[in-house]
């Protein structure tokens, strides 16, 4: 293959190198890619460059000569995936994009993860091949809304709503038992736990970050569960699940955080049995909606996110609305 100049795009401004390449290159294997660089054979603005460096809207990079991929080789997202994902979509205005993410599928990929919404995203790319970037994540086992940002801009845009805590996420989830109150607000710094339990989060008043949550108790089954809006107004990692743990009211499903044994002289209420309901066998939490400012035009995004057909079963089995329309958190 003879070498290659590609001038870096507008929506491109501020990439990491090493990403870029990825991006532009896809044909050049991650360990090639890395070696090339190292020797100088990419060169910017006839410069020698870093894995890490960032790119300049208009700089000139050369690709190197390599070997082409195989003929034979499968594009990079299937025509099933392409499919399925563009099946996820419920809002798109042209700037911002919006997915209602399935359960069991993570936002991004990692050691052991191959298949996850991030690399999936060349298949909702615009007509000049610009593809959607996530702006936050949500976790495997949390569906709902999920925002896309269709440029580099907009991504920025809607990062410092996210990181100014200016949006406002709402969560639906059900929980066993019900909370003792109706609403409230729950305050308690978490960190992970380390150990062998380094993928769990924990309340520690010394080294964690505060975290906040608000909750609204939506319909009452009784005191066996409850139908419970949830807002983080802090983005801590599985920070729901974990406040809703440290009132007594565990989300059901969530075989991560509920059943944590009380601490000395603590009492805690008797976990409740819904064996005997047709429940789906999953975490209840559903990312429902999110407002925030359009971060391109005049007025206010608000989307929300139907809930899975599973989590459909489940509110109906407890005689809970799932399409309810009450707005929580209104006098907040």
């Amino acid at each position: 293959m003879s070498i290659k100049i590609i001038t870096v795009a507008e929506d491109d401004d501020g990439q990491r190198f090493d990403r870029w390449v990825k991006k532009y290159a896809p044909e050049i294997p991650y360990g090639l890619a890395q070696k090339l660089i190292r020797k100088g054979g990419f060169r910017v603005d006839g410069k020698r460059v870093k894995a890490d460096s960032r790119l300049k809207a208009g700089q000139e990079v050369r690709i190197p000569p390599h070997e082409d991929k195989p003929a034979d080789q499968k594009p990079r997202v299937s025509k099933f995936d392409s499919d399925f994902i563009r099946s996820l979509v419920i809002y798109d205005d042209g700037d911002v994009m919006a997915l209602n993410k399935p359960y069991g599928l993570p936002s991004q990929g990692g050691s052991k993860v191959k298949r996850h919404i991030d690399g999936m995203l060349d298949a909702l790319a615009d007509k000049n091949g610009v593809r959607p970037r996530l702006v936050h994540r949500l976790d495997k086992d949390t569906s709902g809304v999920l925002l896309l940002a269709r440029s580099a801009k907009v991504a920025k845009a809607l990062g410092a709503q996210f990181k100014s805590r200016d949006i406002k996420k709402i969560y639906w989830a059900i929980v066993s038992p019900a909370p003792q109150d109706y609403a409230g607000t729950i305050k308690a710094p978490l960190a992970k736990a380390g150990g062998s339990n380094k993928e769990r989060m924990v309340v520690d008043k010394k080294e964690g970050k505060m975290a906040i949550t608000e909750f609204e108790v939506v319909e009452h089954a009784l005191d066996k569960a409850a139908f419970v809006a949830f807002w983080p107004r802090t983005g801590r990692t599985h920070q729901i699940r974990v406040h809703a743990e440290l009132i007594d009211c565990p989300i059901v499903g969530d075989t991560k955080y509920k059943g944590i044994p009380p601490a000395p002289g603590e009492h805690k209420p008797e976990p409740q049995d819904l064996s005997d309901l047709d429940i789906a066998q999953r975490l209840h939490l559903h990312a429902r909606q999110i407002i925030c400012q359009h971060p391109t035009r005049k007025g206010t995004l608000n989307i929300s996110a139907p809930l899975p057909d599973d989590l459909k079963k489940s509110w109906k089995a407890l005689g809970f609305d799932p399409n309810n329309k009450s707005e929580a958190f209104e006098n907040i």
